[in-house]
């Protein structure tokens, strides 16, 4: 009897500790664990934030890692190469969704003769600071052939003039696998010929196949952010989604790991120039 009272008391003991219910955590897998580069870039610990994707697409993870280019797109399981046929005959890749509708915009292009061509498509982090800090060092040349580095010797003015058109890291939409520029990065070809034909297809037909110009013409509807590219298309089902999560999530402080990042926060980059696109392309 004594035995049997200390192995019931025992027993009460464990089930009061260990409760038949209990569950483990249960934690959302962050998909950029294992594609991480390492950057020099301030340190964030993000959980992922879920959005609904397409519809019979499943749940798309996001981080704020992700949104700053902090993978590499070669390795995550989201992205796909582009094939040539589409392309320039550059590497390129794209997230699966945005390749996808691409694909079937081109096929409908085709048919009414018109040809679309990827120039460009995701750049991470690393890619975008080599391109900013070229412009930056003078390296690689702005508008007119100008040495910026030598021209705009005031850091500010420098990152303004560079801004025009090139984005600082970890603010580019080119990170997300959704932005895509086509046939030429000069608003004259689309202004003219051949090159408006494109165009003016692109601004009747685009929106069909889920694509939309970020940065219409500057003025009134948009005051702030990169002059307009007409080149520059963006896969709208997931690039809001993404814009969506760097107006709730993204500051200017965050910004950093590359030359003339200091002045991001005097600039206001987050809000004039990741949020500022055509209203079109703005979560509704």
């Amino acid at each position: 009897m004594k035995y049997l009272i200390l192995f019931l008391f025992s027993f009460a003991a464990f089930a009061c500790t260990n409760p038949g219910n209990a569950q483990p955590d249960q934690k959302i897998k962050n998909t950029e664990e294992n594609t991480s580069l390492e950057i020099d870039v301030p340190p964030m610990v993000e959980e992922p934030t879920l959005y609904d994707s397409l519809p019979g697409a499943g749940r798309i993870e996001f981080s704020l890692e992700y949104l700053m280019g902090q993978f590499d797109p070669a390795e995550h399981p989201a992205f796909v190469s582009v094939e040539t046929k589409y392309s320039d005959g550059d590497l390129y890749f794209l997230r699966k969704e945005t390749y996808g509708s691409f694909k079937e915009m081109w096929k409908s292009a085709k048919a009414d003769g018109i040809d679309l061509k990827i120039i460009s498509a995701t750049r991470n982090f690393y890619r975008q600071k080599s391109i900013w800090e070229a412009k930056w060092t003078g390296a690689r040349k702005i508008e007119n052939g100008a040495n910026a580095s030598q021209k705009y010797p005031d850091p500010k003015t420098r990152a303004l003039k560079i801004l025009e058109y090139s984005s600082m890291p970890g603010t580019s939409r080119h990170h997300w696998g959704t932005d895509i520029d086509i046939n030429d990065l000069d608003n004259y070809t689309f202004e003219h010929g051949k090159g408006k034909e494109v165009y003016d297809w692109l601004v009747e037909n685009a929106a069909q196949f889920g694509f939309c110009q970020p940065y219409s013409p500057k003025g009134k509807k948009r005051p702030f952010g990169y002059n307009e590219e007409k080149w520059h298309w963006s896969y709208i089902p997931v690039a809001r989604q993404l814009t969506d999560l760097a107006k709730t999530r993204l500051n200017d402080e965050m910004i950093g790991g590359f030359q003339g990042s200091g002045v991001a926060v005097d600039i206001g980059v987050v809000e004039k120039y990741v949020l500022g696109i055509n209203k079109e392309c703005l979560p509704q």
